[in-house]
């Protein structure tokens, strides 16, 4: 919980340039970067979405509704039965915290967002912890894809009064819209290393009681900080630098942080970052006679082969996932967004183009087929995003990843056939787990799976490559692509049966732009 003792530090995550929004209508255009790539204008589309998620509590008619259950938003609709009194982002919010005097609670995710989801289950659910807002804040509930200008300013605030950002966000605001504390997830009651919800609640109530002037002076000061960094200045400075030299720039920055072993510029959670190896394709192509050009190619290169072999990317449905928990791009957080799908057959088909090697072609091709088979309205259009929760099974409750790991049981009965020519007893579920990296223990680790949703279970990322298989069971190259592509084909009809993840329906005029390129 940010303090605000003193005007914020600068933070490399920053975005810049931006006064606090006005309640203007929802749909409004804005740009809309996140923390790993740079998204165009996002335009709501008159469609909506779907927005219930599978045992959601909006799907129980006893609990009363509240105002979000006239709004179009999937994200909104979640809460619509929650117990806390949500309001949209609107006047009627804005002026009911200045008539009672209240500060504003505005808590900001998406409809395919994991940790929104828990946050919801544990907090926004909880009827304690409803009286609490409903009682002394003023709820508001904004869909970050609907209102990208929203999460843009307060998601600068985060970003620079705390240690990052991310969904979803929790910040409180005074009457006029200014914010003083922010944060992201919060489990419901204090742990060892995060304090609960219900206490950051309970603390901010005493403090708007005994000491608002403070606080109202803190968050103007935070503002005036945050505007004045903005402000573009015109004096007698120096012109700025080249693109020449802003290019240069940017690949030193990326050299340094590349990582060697398994590409990407970070150590965890991993992006994609599809923009950074468009960027460094480019370089290349302008650098192509230097070291540094060589350079640029050969981190853009490894890393889209990284990312392919590994669990971030579909291999039974193609298609990638948000982001990997892990240095080594193995175990994603398993929503699917358009955006990313859109921007990385961009970078594969580069890849291809400038390399030559049809294996990023391939993983192309993966991407459309994706897009078309889950993402698309038979009309035209695209629809935003798949959950990372799904239930195990029918009326169980969701889970984080249940559509897409496997336990070696489930492998080894839908692939029992034997494998002639092995130089050893050998079944086609066998070679496919030793491929995959598949274990009877799973091959998740606890670390990475902190609600113990994934224990024994699997996510499929490629160990070896085809020619070390073969040689591993004396098979030729060919019989095993045959056998891992018939494998993989049987997962995914078996896969079919599954309760399937939740989709956004929604569609945004910026990421259809990005999804048609």
């Amino acid at each position: 919980m940010s303090h605000l003792s003193s005007p914020p530090p600068k933070h490399k995550g920053e975005h810049k340039g931006h006064s606090l929004p006005r309640g203007s209508e929802r749909g409004s255009s804005s740009r809309d970067k996140d923390r790993s790539v740079t998204v165009s204008t996002a335009v709501s589309m008159p469609a909506g979405g779907k927005g219930s998620r599978t045992n959601c509590s909006q799907s129980t008619p006893q609990k009363a509704s509240n105002r979000l259950i006239s709004e179009k938003s999937p994200y909104l609709l979640q809460h619509a039965y929650n117990p806390v009194d949500w309001y949209p982002w609107g006047q009627e919010a804005f002026d009911k915290a200045r008539k009672e005097n209240k500060p504003i609670f505005l808590s900001v995710g998406y409809s395919t967002c994991h940790w929104c989801h828990m946050m919801e289950e544990e907090s926004f659910q909880n009827e304690e912890i409803g009286r609490l807002l409903n009682e002394d804040f003023v709820s508001v509930k904004v869909d970050r894809e609907e209102r990208p200008d929203v999460d843009k300013v307060y998601m600068t605030f985060v970003q620079a009064t705390s240690s990052g950002g991310g969904w979803p966000m929790s910040v409180w605001l005074t009457p006029n819209l200014q914010p003083f504390v922010g944060g992201t997830y919060f489990p419901p009651e204090d742990g060892l290393t995060r304090v609960g919800f219900r206490t950051v609640l309970l603390r901010i109530r005493e403090q708007w009681k005994q000491n608002k002037n403070a606080l109202l002076e803190n968050s103007q000061r935070v503002t005036t900080a945050l505007l004045a960094r903005s402000e573009i200045c015109t004096g007698d400075r120096q012109l700025p630098p080249s693109a020449a030299t802003m290019n240069s720039r940017c690949f030193q920055q990326l050299d340094e942080g590349y990582d060697e072993e398994y590409g990407g510029f970070a150590e965890a959670p991993k992006f994609p970052t599809p923009v950074i190896l468009s960027f460094l394709f480019s370089y290349w192509l302008s650098h192509r006679l230097t070291q540094d050009g060589s350079r640029a190619q050969q981190m853009a290169l490894h890393t889209l082969k990284m990312m392919a072999n590994g669990g971030i990317r579909d291999h039974i449905g193609q298609g990638f996932h948000r982001y990997s928990t892990d240095r080594q791009w193995h175990v994603p957080h398993f929503e699917k967004m358009l955006y990313d799908q859109g921007q990385l057959v961009v970078a594969y088909s580069q890849a291809f183009q400038i390399s030559g090697d049809e294996f990023y072609s391939d993983v192309a091709k993966g991407i459309l087929q994706y897009v078309t088979r889950n993402l698309s309205h038979r009309s035209g259009g695209f629809y935003s995003a798949e959950d990372a929760d799904s239930p195990p099974e029918r009326g169980a409750r969701p889970k984080e990843g249940a559509f897409y790991v496997w336990t070696v049981q489930e492998v080894q009965q839908l692939l029992p056939e034997p494998v002639s020519g092995a130089t050893e007893p050998l079944t086609a579920g066998q070679l496919l787990m030793k491929h995959y990296g598949l274990t009877e223990a799973g091959n998740i680790s606890p670390s990475q799976d902190p609600k113990g949703e994934l224990q024994g279970q699997n996510v499929l990322t490629v160990r070896y490559s085809l020619e070390l298989t073969a040689a591993r069971f004396g098979l030729e190259v060919e019989a095993v692509r045959t056998l891992l592509d018939t494998g993989l084909e049987k997962l995914f009809q078996a896969r079919k049966h599954r309760p399937k993840p939740h989709l956004d329906s929604k569609m945004l005029a910026a990421w259809n732009g990005a999804g048609a390129d």
